[in-house]
């Protein structure tokens, strides 16, 4: 049966998701962790900005992540450091005024119910304490990988299967957008931001930045309402790889966009 989830790439994931983890320090920034204060990472992956803010803060450092792999690649790349890693998804998160900072770094448009995610939050957070979330925004979140799609959809090799994805992020267009939601859980939004990132790189690179997480979701059984085949998983990559080739300028580098949403709310 084929498999692809974040277990597969957990080994991997560090190398691959330089713009996860550069956006992720940016969020760091915002948040302005104080030195005492007791951390959530929620959708911490293989724990590489967990381990930033426990350099932060001597308060309690906690990382959770729904994939089994992931924790356990954070525990092994953590090893002597004093953080909680724990399996277990957003929508089961049932702490209780048990954190001042929930830091949430390019995982909220995975949850399937992120309204859910959020009341959980609330409820974790004490009185005046923030979350703060970057995600990716906009139903063209990324130009480039929207392009490399589009071939997908009309390759012979794959429209087939393909025309059956049934996938979907939580994604949103516009500041405002994210802000009603933040406010009808409870939050005061202090800061929201929708920013058009861009930065160049092989597309080799490009190929591994996309297999840092959005291979997960075009290749996963679930996100089908069909079988997917190791042929249509070969052709598949074969197609995006190529697509990245041709989007190069004549320097050899492709301008990869990203547009991706900072935000930062209160808890009264």
């Amino acid at each position: 049966m084929l498999k692809y989830d974040f277990s597969v790439i957990c080994d991997k994931y560090s190398d691959f998701a330089v713009l996860q983890r550069s956006a992720g320090e940016t969020l760091i920034d915002l948040l302005k962790i104080r030195e005492n204060e007791d951390v959530l990472d929620l959708g911490c992956g293989s724990g590489d900005l967990t381990r930033i803010i426990r350099k932060i803060t001597n308060g309690k450092v906690v990382g959770i992540d729904a994939s089994e792999g992931m924790i356990k690649e954070a525990i092994r790349r953590s090893e002597g450091l004093d953080i909680l890693f724990e399996v277990k998804k957003a929508e089961d998160v049932d702490y209780e005024d048990a954190f001042d900072v929930i830091f949430s770094n390019s995982v909220f448009h995975w949850f399937e119910n992120p309204e859910i995610v959020l009341r959980n939050c609330y409820k974790a957070l004490r009185n005046k304490g923030r979350i703060g979330v970057q995600t990716i925004a906009k139903k063209n979140y990324c130009p480039n990988f929207i392009e490399a799609l589009e071939n997908v959809k009309n390759d012979h090799r794959t429209k087939d299967i393909f025309k059956n994805f049934i996938g979907s992020w939580f994604l949103l267009d516009t500041e405002e957008e994210y802000n009603k939601l933040f406010q009808k859980c409870g939050f005061n939004v202090e800061f929201s931001e929708i920013r058009e990132i861009k930065t160049k790189h092989t597309p080799e690179e490009v190929f591994n930045i996309f297999c840092s997480g959005s291979v997960i979701f075009y290749l996963n059984p679930s996100s089908y309402s069909v079988p997917i085949t190791k042929d249509y998983v070969y052709s598949f990559r074969e197609i995006i790889m190529n697509s990245f080739i041709e989007q190069a300028g004549t320097d050899g580098k492709v301008e990869l966009v990203f547009n991706r949403l900072f935000l930062i709310a209160t808890k009264p």
